[in-house]
């Protein structure tokens, strides 16, 4: 007779911990992200494009990192103190944003905190891949997508909380966000970084020696990435068809809950039925929103469909880095999702710039069909171009 399997087996203390670590760490971040622009704008008096320009370069900072820190964690076998010290980046810039008077500084703290965040996440991904087997991968990342996801929940809820019913000002708001950032570190400190026999010791590093699969799967992620572009666009939407922007931040708040929702069941059928199936559903429920968001004008669908896009949110954050741990060698898993997660943020910034262009020059549903066609783009690359294999029952 069979026997049965937990929902939660093949995970270990080390999986738990992590989703911890991105838990408290994304309450930290998501504290910030309603309120820095109302600080920026009506605190420190600046204009949008200011916000704008910010929200530019700190992100672009933190996806160039992101390649190089993999490579780094992989070459240096020091995977754990590298996302620590990353975490640690991060948590103590935070506060120096609450300390700024005037935008100059907002972007340095804003950029330092991007430097840790490109740091910690090639290492600390490569560290999820190592606390499970291959077999049970998809639902190790799930996990930590539950935890980012529910943070990313929590976060706005607790500035909301902060902000109307303890009357905190807003300068205080950033210096609070140190508490739930620094638990992420602590929490990072109880993980044990397992030695993987199959990591030889003078691995070859370069970038030639990723597989021929690896680069296709970054292709094709290129591709649908390269118009899948900011939030801030579903948020300005919502709002221009007259939502307010308390609800707004609420529809926010619920998109991350469904996407931590979704993170570990996608990653668990993942493992069963294999990553590319999982993956297309999520690239195609990504050209469902912006189909909807482009031509629907009804309030309570576009609410739906924001919340709805958090499930793409959950599926293709478990599933899109599983599969790129597992098209490359072990020795390589940091580089392997840092460049991974790199592709994804560089092609978000032209996405987000694209899309700001079309918006200004023909409106909202120019940016949102330019992001329908390219997810319908990506999921056919998808079905051609990656073979269907369950990755996940085999380790390189």
């Amino acid at each position: 007779m069979p026997t049965r399997r937990s929902f939660f087996s093949g995970l270990t203390k080390d999986t738990f911990l992590l989703a911890f670590t991105s838990f408290f760490s994304d309450i930290s971040t998501e504290m910030l992200y309603p309120v820095l622009p109302i600080f920026l704008t009506q605190t420190l008096g600046v204009s949008t494009s200011i916000v704008g320009l910010i929200e530019g370069i700190a992100p672009a900072i933190q996806n160039i990192v992101q390649g190089f820190s993999g490579s780094l964690a992989d070459k240096l076998k020091k995977r754990k103190w590298i996302a620590f010290t990353g975490y640690a980046i991060s948590a103590l810039s935070k506060p120096f944003i609450g300390f700024s008077t005037a935008w100059t500084g907002v972007l340095a703290a804003r950029s330092v905190d991007r430097f840790g965040t490109g740091t910690r996440s090639a290492p600390r991904d490569a560290l999820i891949a190592s606390s499970a087997d291959a077999a049970n991968r998809g639902k190790a990342f799930g996990l930590e997508g539950i935890g980012d996801n529910l943070g990313a929940f929590v976060g706005p809820l607790v500035a909301i909380a902060l902000l109307s019913i303890f009357h905190v000002s807003l300068r205080s708001i950033f210096w609070l966000a140190i508490i739930p950032g620094s638990l992420a570190v602590l929490m990072i400190l109880f993980v044990h970084e397992r030695k993987e026999t199959e990591i030889a010791a003078k691995a070859d590093l370069t970038l030639r020696k990723f597989p021929k699969n690896y680069w296709i799967y970054l292709l094709v992620t290129a591709l649908f990435g390269i118009g899948n572009s900011t939030n801030a666009f579903l948020i300005l939407r919502t709002q221009n068809l007259g939502v307010p922007l308390t609800i707004t931040i609420l529809i926010y708040a619920f998109y991350n809950f469904v996407a931590a929702a979704a993170s570990y069941p996608a990653g668990h059928l993942s493992d069963v039925l294999g990553r590319k199936g999982v993956l297309l559903l999520a690239f195609l429920l990504a050209a469902i929103v912006y189909a909807g968001f482009g031509f629907l004008q009804n309030v309570i669908l576009i609410g739906f469909l924001f919340i709805m896009y958090g499930a793409y949110q959950g599926i293709f954050r478990a599933v899109g880095k599983a599969l790129a741990i597992d098209l490359v060698p072990a020795s390589m898993r940091a580089s392997g999702v840092g460049w991974y997660t790199a592709t994804i943020g560089l092609t978000g910034l032209i996405a987000s710039f694209v899309g700001g262009l079309l918006w200004s020059a023909f409106g909202p549903q120019a940016t949102f069909l330019y992001g329908m066609l390219s997810s319908l783009i990506g999921s056919v690359a998808l079905l051609l171009f990656i073979p269907r294999q369950n990755y996940s029952t085999a380790d390189s």
